[in-house]
């Protein structure tokens, strides 16, 4: 590869590490990865790092599945069919056993199965970038930092509060940038200096130089045992041979962005209580992260349903799905997916309903996850002031450790639950 200053337009390739199980985000993961999990109402998690990619003009992106995929790939083929197939595509791969007879045994190695992708590409830049996050970011300017920097490796960062910074990747750089430490999901994170309050995470966003990537994929496949990721093995290794760089997430500034967002927002919604309060925050006149930047749009799945029908309803602080229909509900602090009907009487506060949700007459629900093609019961009592009436339901409810009552996805609707369900 040539001298970073002269190259003008890098070519860059995405790959997108798609598989992860979201054990923490059952039981909604109990039939989907965690990058398909619904989110906003109209969205998947997975849509928000590729509409960055897209937003940025790099359109050849990879994305590596593994764990229960099916949803994630009709997605994807439904919402993401953009380009040429050649230079532009978003390309689904599964597991190809290119170099064993197992599933990707890490990140790294889910990469490294899917070099033959990566050399047929003949990208300068190679993105490794997780699916499981939401936020909004401009990848160009993140190469820019990199080309400028001369770095053989780019890191995205973001300083988290130290206590609540066991769960990523913690950074130490000198005052170059340099990485000069990372420490994976450490049991006492060390803070930065100056600011003991906070530490430098990873946010698990990586730009590569392609030779670079491939040495170091090569390299970490002939080591035996390890958990071959890159967190864990390839960063911290390459800190001894390469220039890895520490991009700081708080200097990219996204067009668009509304005066009252907050500045680089961006939510691990790893468990249920994050999950919900990262959807809470889509609320409001001054919402911390808002989906209506028409100078960032976040793709997803197109929906043919007619406009949202509300009748004599009170509203507040909601977000409504295309399709749905309500009579005389009390709705507030929620959000509605699309073609949900929600009869007389029905009281919805601080919930998540996802698509074709049938929500019973007089139904009551505070700090509820209901999950797709469920019946709430008429009368039913959901949430920390009433009485969850489990036997009564389509599907077995559960509570997360937040206080906030997950309804799962039915295993298998009934002919009567298909009944109830709004028939467009």
């Amino acid at each position: 590869m040539e001298k970073h200053g002269r190259i003008s337009q890098p070519r860059v390739l995405a790959m997108i590490l798609a598989g992860g199980k979201g054990t923490r985000l059952m039981p909604l993961t109990e039939a989907r990865s965690k990058p398909a999990v619904p989110f906003g109402g109209a969205y998947r998690i997975i849509d928000f790092v590729l509409s960055n990619f897209y937003n940025s003009g790099i359109l050849g992106m990879h994305v590596m599945v593994q764990y229960r995929s099916q949803s994630l790939i009709e997605h994807l083929r439904k919402a993401w069919r953009i380009g040429d197939g050649e230079r532009q595509f978003v390309t689904v791969v599964p597991p190809q056993m290119n170099s064993g007879a197992g599933w990707y045994e890490g990140t790294a190695d889910a990469v490294f199965q899917n070099l033959n992708l990566i050399r047929d590409f003949a990208p300068d830049i190679v993105a490794v970038f997780g699916a499981d996050h939401i936020y909004r970011m401009d990848i160009r300017q993140m190469v820019q930092f990199h080309l400028d920097r001369e770095a053989d490796v780019s890191v995205s960062t973001l300083p988290v509060p130290v206590h609540a910074a066991q769960g990523f990747g913690i950074v130490e750089i000198d005052r170059t940038s340099r990485v000069v430490g990372f420490d994976e999901k450490p049991p006492v994170p060390k803070s930065m200096p100056g600011d003991p309050a906070h530490a430098l995470s990873s946010m698990g966003n990586y730009l590569f130089n392609a030779d670079v990537l491939i040495q170091a994929l090569e390299e970490d496949a002939k080591q035996k045992g390890g958990s071959h990721d890159f967190g864990r093995d390839i960063l911290p290794r390459r800190l001894k041979t390469d220039r890895v760089m520490a991009y700081n997430f708080l200097d990219n500034e996204v067009p668009g962005v509304g005066y009252h967002e907050e500045p680089a927002y961006w939510r691990d919604v790893g468990t249920i209580q994050a999950y919900w309060q990262a959807n809470m925050d889509l609320l409001g006149d001054t919402p911390p992260c808002d989906l209506g930047n028409r100078e960032w749009p976040i793709r997803t799945e197109p929906s043919y349903g007619p406009p949202a029908s509300l009748v004599n309803c009170y509203v507040d602080h909601a977000l409504i799905g295309e399709g749905t229909r309500a009579i005389e509900a009390d709705i507030r602090r929620s959000i509605i997916g699309r073609h949900v009907r929600i009869e007389s009487g029905a009281y919805i506060e601080d919930s998540i309903i996802f698509d074709h949700t049938h929500i019973g007459a007089g139904a009551k629900l505070q700090r509820v996850v209901v999950d797709r093609h469920n019946t709430i019961p008429a009368n039913v009592d959901l949430g920390p002031r009433g009485q969850e009436r489990g036997e009564e339901m389509d599907a077995p409810s559960e509570w997360a450790e937040s206080g906030v009552l997950v309804i799962p996805k039915p295993q298998a609707a009934t002919e009567e639950q298909k009944r109830r369900l709004p028939s467009y």
